[in-house]
Formats: structure tokens, sequence, C-alpha cells
């Protein structure tokens, strides 16, 4: 058989493929979209509630459930911690405390405060007084928690409003897995979401994503960036209740992907704008409990020791 008969049995073979049947079946997808009713919004409406939304509120307190894990993909298992009391208040711009309570006793696991530039933390527990940047400069891979800064509760908790002079914000459509309230089973749902790019120096990077379920245009999720592009955290918020006209999640988690380690908090109680004195966010370090300096560690290569007074 000559190239060109082969070439034309080829060319007769593929003209005939659409013609039968036999060469090909249909099956259905193995997820489906959602049949919800969805609400429309316009990208101005999204951007002005997030605005509007961090405008309302400047003073939270609020009495919590907080559940912590440590561990994931990189660690290779995942730990698990027994369920706390705690107490969090927020006074904007930056002021954040949250205490933790041991169970029954109720004596103090942790009392953590932050300015939005520094933290204090007091491990009753281990007599510490741990002073540091709300950033991580040097992140602990053996225990996962000690990463933790009340700056990333403040970002999980409170959705900053849009900054006009150093954020651009830009609207994106696209699907997300859901569960079918009906037959329970996974179906994809369209969802709109505002990503915030945020100038720095010179240049811009990705600095968040909001996500709004559009069966409630509300703020389901919040993936924060670092400027190198890597997740730093996400965030997820249910079950929305009406505070004083303010719309707030009862049940915020919080993932930090590169750390391991993930909280989770329940509002058990919550007002809003209620004045919030200076003394309610001063921790004091008390006498002989040892100091520790996490930006000494990084610059000296170990922690100041001693008992301070």
């Amino acid at each position: 058989m000559t190239v060109r008969l082969r070439f034309q049995l080829v060319l007769v073979l593929a003209m005939a493929v659409p013609l039968s049947g036999c060469l090909f079946r249909t099956r259905k997808p193995t997820v489906l979209m959602s049949t919800a009713q969805l609400q429309k919004a316009t990208f101005q409406e999204l951007v002005d509630k997030i605005n509007r939304d961090a405008a309302q509120i400047q003073t939270l307190n609020a009495t919590v459930d907080i559940a912590a894990s440590t561990g994931g993909s990189k660690k290779g298992n995942i730990t698990d911690f027994q369920e706390i009391k705690g107490y969090i208040l927020v006074r904007k711009p930056g002021l954040l405390r949250m205490i933790g309570l041991f169970p029954i006793v109720r004596n103090r696991a942790f009392d953590m405060v932050s300015d939005g530039d520094t933290f204090k933390l007091w491990v009753p527990a281990k007599n510490k007084f741990i002073v540091g940047s709300n950033d991580v400069i040097k992140p602990s891979s053996t225990q996962p928690l000690e990463n933790l800064r009340p700056q990333h509760i403040l970002d999980a908790l409170l959705l900053r409003a849009i900054d006009p002079e150093n954020e651009i914000a830009v609207l994106e459509q696209n699907n997300e897995t859901v569960v079918d309230p009906r037959t329970h089973k996974d179906v994809l749902q369209p969802d709109y979401i505002i990503d915030v790019i945020r100038k720095s120096g010179q240049s811009w990077y990705l600095s968040r994503k909001i996500f709004f379920n559009r069966t409630d245009l509300q703020p389901h999720r919040q993936i924060v960036y670092d400027k190198n592009g890597y997740v730093a955290t996400d965030a997820t918020y249910e079950g929305f209740k009406d505070y004083t006209g303010v719309q707030f999640s009862t049940v915020i988690h919080i993932f930090r992907p590169q750390e391991e380690y993930a909280v989770t908090l329940t509002m058990e109680k919550l007002t809003m704008n209620q004045p919030l004195a200076d003394d309610q966010f001063a921790l004091v370090q008390p006498p002989g409990s040892q100091l520790v300096q996490l930006e000494s560690a990084t610059a000296n290569g170990g922690t100041r020791n001693g008992p301070q007074h």
C-alpha cells in the first residue's frame, strides 16, 4: 500500500468517527452545577459592602471557644488540641488582646496582646513572657503554635477596607465546590471574588482575595498572600448573624499553611462598638518570669533568659 493510499484510508476513518455511535460514549460530569437561588451584585456593590462593613466595626468584645491544630503534609501528621474558652478584645486600628483559659480550672493558658507592630505573650505554665514583632522572623518548625501572632487573628477576624491610595480591586467570577443541602453531594456554584492588589514600593502584588457566596452575598472566605505570592492566611467564615445592624460570622476558621497551624474561633457572646480602655490592652511582665525576646533569638542565636523584674 502506497503512502498516498494509507493517508486516504486514515482520512476516511477520521471522517467516519463522528458518524458512528460505537466509537464514542456520553457520560455525566462527576460534579454537577448547583441549583441554588443565586443573588447578583455589581463590582462596586461588593467593594462598597467591604468598606461599609469595615467602617461599622470599631471595637469588638467576644467570648469564644478556641480550637487549634498543628501539622499537615510537611510535618506528616496533624495534632488536634482540646478546645478551650477565651476572650478577644479588638480596638481599631491595631489593638488586639486574646486570652485563653484552661478547661475546668479556668486558669489562664495564655494572654496575648498586640499594638499592630509588636506583641507580648504571657504563658503562665512555662513562666515565659515573650516579646517580638508581629512578623514571624524565624518560624519554629517543631512548635507551630509558637508562630501564632495576634496580627494573624486580627487580619482574619476583621476584613480591612480597600485602601484607594495603595490598593486596586478587581472582580473575578469563578465556581466554588459546595455541598448541596438536598443531595449532600458536591456541586459547583458560581461566586464573586474581589482580588485586592497592593502597592509595595514601586511594584504591586496580590494582597488578598475575598470570596462572596452568591446565596447570601456574604464574604465566606478570605485568602491573604505575602509579598512573594505565597498564601499566608486562608480564612473561612460561617454562620453569619446580625449584631446591631452588622452581619458577622460566628465561626471563623484560620489556617496558616506555611507554619502549618489552624485556629477556629466560635463566637459565644459578641458585642461591638462598646468603649474599650487602654488598660484593657495592657500586659505587664509578671515578676520572676523569663523574658524571651524573639528578635534577640534571631540576631544572637539564643534567647534572653533569666528572671526579669
